[in-house]
């Protein structure tokens, strides 16, 4: 047998096996180019154990490799300082690993994070002193993270003496997808907003009001679904109070428990709302359990967090959970105040791109008074003057005072969702117009990775996709679950993300490629859809962020390439040729070992060297046609073959089956 052909069924280099088999007792010469059939068999034979051997030794090179490189960076950062909690990229920064190295690590530990997600220091530690760093907690009166100039302005409005006039509390709704948030704030504000998301996931925030007893409150609903974690944190950082919503049939679960996280994190008073309690499988005492596993103890266990059994589908102690709220809200009155008399100052919880209203955002007005012809100062950038007001029913507003959440009209471009509005910020810079805008936020965390990215993607097989949304928290959420999906073989990369429709000038520019568009909560353009058509480009639109994922995976399983699995047959020798035309080859054998059967593929050698192939389309026993000849018989043989085949020649029979992979997706 050929080394070449051997190394080809091994699926090996042919030099590395010639280098590899001596040290595993098979001396056949570093320049070998045949080896003899009965060792082939042998190495062929032993080849799953030496491979492993082989792994196990590159899994050791690669773990020192990592170890050196690990003990360079711990001598460059020496001791390693870090806060109560900090995001995932800042602890990268910290130890001066890659993002993607750490995650892998956190990954290896269980626990899934995005870049931007938050960790405490404990979990912190455990990663670093694994990976060999000495890591120490800040001072409590360090300052854990520089804050921007605007988030400064709006700590300082919000504490400032002049802020002393009660405001609407704000209630985050936070808990796991499906555990029934909507739903909860649908048996509250006696809307159905539910109906209007796409499979009764809420997919951006949703900020609205109710009035009980005299009294305003904000409510905001945040995603539960894992891909909404940005648009979850960013609530809890605008809000009073949060709504802790577990299913009663359910109990934690992933999103629970960063939900947990997220609230303890931001130090906010919460109450719990164990929700589907009109279900036979609810079981209260065992949610209980598993939440003060997470540090929640609920008042009826002796702790301190208010705790009401709801059924928000039958409308079971809605009241009650509200008036829960309100009392939670009085105990807290003293940090719920504003000044009204002064300039607004906000955070944008949602921002989008109208077809018909252009850029629209929705803030969050934390103090101060907005008006109509207010400038729209952002992050020291002037976006333009609001046009109009509605707010959360869509009505038509002159004012917006504190506490409330209104959708502004009037920005030039869409701003990013966490910026801080300043209506009074001086030295804004004016905004010039542009005709679409990407999330920044989310390019710079894909540029941060595009250097490793472009690493790991040299030998794989590459989908280029381009994502439009309608909202950039949903394009945050979208681009942050593509982030996740990791695969040795095979993987996406973002050639462009942005707000709005899709157009034609986005469909020519990906001509000629194998680009996939996904349009989240938007359409093309009727030209785009058109010209799409004629360039044979793909055009998914989707509400739902489940079948936008599932999709990407199976556009990503036509590229894995199929498993070849190759069953030996036997092998005969020729006894006697009795025809050879254009037709095939009539021969007589003698089968040496295993099976023949018609169909089958042959290979033909002839003193060892492969000398070509063909396919058996028929076998005789005796002057009979039959279906399969055993080991040890004479046969006749119908060979389709171009190599002329000759006495003493041996046949060795195989079949090939393709077998197409799945794409498993990594749970990071």
């Amino acid at each position: 047998m050929n080394v070449t052909e051997l190394a080809r069924r091994l699926r090996v280099n042919s030099k590395v096996l010639l280098q590899t088999l001596p040290e595993f007792g098979f001396d056949i010469g570093a320049r070998a180019i045949k080896v003899d059939d009965k060792i082939a068999q042998q190495i062929q034979r032993a080849w799953p154990k030496i491979k492993r051997e082989l792994d196990r030794r590159k899994a050791e090179e690669e773990k020192e490799r990592r170890m050196k490189d690990i003990a360079a960076r711990r001598e460059e950062v020496g001791t390693v300082e870090l806060s109560d909690v900090f995001t995932v990229r800042e602890f990268a920064a910290a130890l001066n690993l890659p993002v993607t190295t750490l995650m892998q690590e956190l990954m290896k530990n269980g626990i899934l994070v995005a870049m931007n997600e938050r960790i405490d220091f404990d979990t912190a530690q455990i990663i670093a002193e694994d990976l060999g760093y000495e890591v120490v907690k800040k001072d409590q009166g360090a300052v854990d993270v520089e804050a921007t100039e605007e988030e400064t302005a709006l700590q300082a409005a919000l504490q400032s003496e002049e802020a002393t006039q009660p405001r609407p509390p704000v209630i985050v709704v936070m808990g796991h997808v499906d555990h029934g948030k909507t739903r909860l704030l649908d048996a509250i504000r006696s809307t159905n907003v539910i109906d209007t998301e796409a499979g009764g996931i809420t997919q951006h925030i949703g900020a609205y009001q109710i009035e009980k007893q005299g009294k305003k409150v904000t409510f905001i609903d945040t995603p539960g679904h894992e891909a909404f974690t940005v648009m979850r944190s960013r609530g809890a950082r605008v809000a009073d109070i949060a709504i802790l919503v577990v299913a009663a049939d359910d109990g934690v679960k992933p999103q629970t428990k960063e939900a947990i996280k997220i609230i303890h994190a931001a130090k906010l008073p919460y109450v719990v709302a164990l929700n589907k309690m009109d279900k036979a499988e609810a079981n209260p005492d065992k949610v209980k359990k598993e939440l003060s596993e997470f540090g929640v103890l609920v008042e009826e266990w002796g702790g301190d967090v208010p705790i009401v059994e709801i059924s928000a589908k039958e409308e079971t102690n809605i009241d009650k959970i509200v008036d829960v709220i309100l009392l939670v809200a009085d105990v807290n009155a003293e940090k719920i105040t504003a000044n009204p008399d002064r300039g607004a100052i906000g955070t944008v919880i949602e921002s989008r791109v109208d077809k018909g209203q252009g850029s629209v955002a929705t803030v969050l007005v934390q103090t101060g008074t907005l008006k109509k012809k207010d400038p729209l100062n952002v992050n020291g950038r002037n976006y333009g003057r609001v046009r109009a007001l509605k707010n959360y029913l869509g009505e038509d507003i002159k004012e917006a005072l504190p506490g409330t959440p209104v959708r502004i009209l009037g920005f030039q471009n869409a701003p990013e969702v966490g910026d801080i509005l300043d209506v009074d910020a001086k030295d804004a810079v004016k905004m010039k117009k542009t005709k679409t805008l990407k999330s920044q936020a989310v390019a710079s965390v894909l540029t941060q990775k595009s250097e490793e990215e472009d690493e790991e993607g040299k030998g794989k097989k590459i989908l280029p996709i381009v994502v439009k949304a309608d909202t950039l928290g949903s394009l945050e959420a979208v681009l942050n679950s593509l982030e996740k999906i990791q695969h040795e073989e095979v993987g996406i990369k973002i050639a462009s993300q942005g707000l709005g429709n899709i157009t034609d000038a986005e469909i020519l520019k990906a001509e000629g490629t194998n680009t996939k568009f996904y349009a989240f909560n938007v359409v093309p353009t009727g030209t785009a859809a058109h010209v799409a058509r004629e360039k044979k480009l793909m055009i998914y639109e989707t509400a739902i962020i489940y079948d936008l994922l599932s999709d990407v995976a199976r556009e990503l399983e036509k590229l894995l390439e199929p498993e070849i699995i190759e069953t030996q047959h036997g092998n005969a020798t020729v006894l006697e040729i009795f025809r050879q035309d254009k037709k095939g080859q009539i021969i007589g054998c003698r089968l040496n070992e295993g099976k023949f059967r018609p169909e089958i593929s042959i290979r033909i050698k002839r003193a060892g060297e492969l000398m070509g192939e063909g396919k058996i389309t028929m076998l005789k026993s005796g002057k009979s046609e039959t279906k399969e000849v055993p080991g040890g018989s004479e046969f006749g043989m119908n060979l389709k073959s171009r190599t002329t085949v000759l006495v003493d020649d041996v046949l060795e029979g195989y079949t090939v089956e393709r077998k197409e992979k799945k794409l498993e997706l990594s749970n990071s």
